[in-house]
C-alpha cells in the first residue's frame, strides 16, 4: 500500500506570520554575525582562554541533533519498522535543516567565514576538523539521496540501501563531532574516548525531541490528529533515549572520579563551579533528564500530548545546558600546564576563567534556530514531506509521492 505525501497549504495568516518571525530571527542572527565580524570578537564574552563561546553551544547542539533527527527514518529503513515509514521524509528534512542551521552558526562564529574555501580545498587529514568537513558535507548529500529514494516512487527499491548508508554515516558524523573534544588532551574535561559514543547517544535524544515538537505542531496546526499508538511508541522511544543519555553522563563522571588527577575537575563541575554546577544539576540533570522521564513514564501523563510536548521542550533545553557545561565549563576550568605543581603568575595561571555571553552571541545562536525553522516551514509548503493522514499508519506502508 502506498502512502500519499502532501505539502502544507500554507495559505493562512498564522503560517505566514510564523515564517516572518522565523525569517526575522534569522536576519537578526546574520546582523549579529556582521557586527562581530566588523568590530572583532572583543565585543563578545570570549577571550584567549575561552575561545568557544555561546554560538558554539548552539552550533554543536544543532549539528548533533541533526544526526538524531534521522531516528525515525532509520527505524523505518534500517530496522524495518514499517509503521514509521510515512514520517521518514519529515525526519530527513529535519536532519538537513538542523545541520544547515548549525553549520551556519559555526561558520559565522569563526570570524573569517570566507576561509571556509580553504578548508574545502586544502585538507589536513591529521586534523579532526578536516575530517568533519567531509563528514558534514557527506551526510547532507546522503540524506538528499535518501529523500529522493523515499519520495520518488521509481526510486523506492533503493530506499533501504540509501537509509543504511545514511545511518552508518550519521554514526560517523556524530563520532567525529564528539572526537573534536575527545582528541583535545589539553583540557582535562576533554581527552576521553567516551566523547564519541556519548555524543551519539546525545544526538538520539536531542533529534527525536525536536522531531516530536515539529510533528506535534503540524498535527495541531493542520488539525490532523496523531495516531494514539504512534504517539505511545514515540513516547517510549524518547524515554529510552533520555535515560541512555543520562546513563552515559553518569559513566563519564564516575570514570573521572575514579582517577585522582580528575578530582579537581569534578569538584569544579559538580560542586564549586557556580553557573556550570547549577546548569549541570538543575538544567542538564533535573529539567533535561529526570523531569522528562517522569512525564514520559508516569501513568498520569504518558498518554498526554501536552506532557509529551513539554518533555520534548525540556530535553532540548537540557541539551543546551549540557552543551554549555561541556563546551564552556570545560574551558573555564584552569589549564594544568604542569601536572602535580602549583603554578602562579600575573597571567591568571590556576584561576577559573570567566565568561559572560554578550547579546550578539545570543542573537547569532538564536539566528541558527531561526534558519532551521525557516527552512522547515518553507520546505513543508513547497514539497510533499508530510503523509496525507497522521491517524492511520498501515504496518506495510511504503511512502511515495502524491499525484
Amino acid at each position: 500500500m502506498k502512502i500519499a505525501l502532501r505539502q502544507l497549504e500554507g495559505r493562512s495568516t498564522g503560517y505566514w506570520a510564523l515564517v516572518a518571525v522565523l525569517a526575522a530571527l534569522s536576519g537578526v542572527g546574520l546582523l549579529a554575525a556582521w557586527y562581530m565580524e566588523h568590530h572583532g570578537h572583543v565585543v563578545t564574552g570570549m577571550n584567549n582562554q575561552i575561545v568557544w563561546g555561546l554560538p558554539h553551544v548552539f552550533a554543536v547542539f544543532l549539528v548533533v541533533a541533526a544526526s538524531g533527527a534521522l531516528n525515525v527514518a532509520s527505524m523505518a529503513s534500517v530496522f524495518s519498522k514499517t509503521a514509521y515509514k510515512p514520517m521518514a521524509p519529515l525526519s530527513g528534512l529535519l536532519a538537513i535543516a538542523l545541520l544547515a542551521g548549525g553549520l551556519a552558526v559555526l561558520m559565522l562564529d569563526l570570524g573569517r567565514p570566507d576561509r571556509l574555501i580553504v578548508a574545502m580545498t586544502h585538507y589536513n587529514f591529521k586534523s579532526i576538523f578536516a575530517w568533519n568537513v567531509i563528514l558534514y558535507s557527506g551526510f547532507m548529500g546522503l540524506v538528499v539521496v535518501y529523500l529522493w529514494t523515499m519520495m520518488e516512487r521509481r526510486m523506492n527499491p533503493y530506499s533501504s540501501a540509501a537509509g543504511l548508508a545514511a545511518f552508518v554515516w550519521r554514526l560517523l558524523l556524530t563520532t567525529g563531532t564528539g572526537s573534536i573534544f575527545g582528541f583535545l588532551i589539553g583540557r582535562q574535561a576533554f581527552g576521553s574516548a567516551l566523547m564519541g559514543p556519548m555524543f551519539i547517544v546525545y544526538s538520539l535524544s536531542y533529534g527525536l525531541a525536536i522531531f516530536l515538537l515539529v510533528l506535534l505542531a503540524v498535527s495541531r496546526w493542520t488539525e490532523r490528529p496523531l495516531q494514539a499508538a504512534m504517539q505511545a511508541r514515540l513516547t517510549r522511544l524518547l524515554a529510552i533515549l533520555v535515560a541512555a543519555a543520562a546513563y552515559f553522563v553518569l559513566v563519564y563522571h564516575l570514570t573521572n572520579l575514579y582517577f585522582a588527577r580528575q578530582h579537581g575537575l569534578e569538584s569544579f563541575l559538580l560542586l564549586h563551579g557556580g553557573v556550570y554546577t547549577q546548569l549541570f544539576w538543575l538544567g542538564q540533570l533535573a529539567l533535561g533528564s529526570l523531569l522528562p522521564l517522569v512525564l514520559l513514564l508516569s501513568p498520569a501523563t504518558r498518554d498526554s500530548r501536552s506532557a509529551l510536548a513539554l518533555a520534548a521542550v525540556l530535553v532540548v533545553l537540557g541539551g543546551l545546558a549540557q552543551m554549555y557545561v561541556t563546551i564552556i565549563g570545560s574551558q573555564a576550568y584552569p589549564l594544568q600546564i604542569f601536572p602535580g605543581y602549583e603554578v602562579s603568575s600575573s597571567f591568571a595561571d590556576g584561576a577559573v576563567n570567566s565568561y559572560r555571553p554578550s547579546l550578539p552571541e545570543w542573537l547569532l545562536g538564536l539566528g541558527g534556530m531561526g534558519i532551521v525553522g525557516t527552512l522547515v516551514a518553507l520546505a513543508l509548503k513547497w514539497l510533499p514531506f508530510l503523509p496525507q493522514r497522521l491517524d492511520d499508519f498501515p504496518p506495510d506502508a511504503v511512502p511515495g509521492s502524491a499525484h
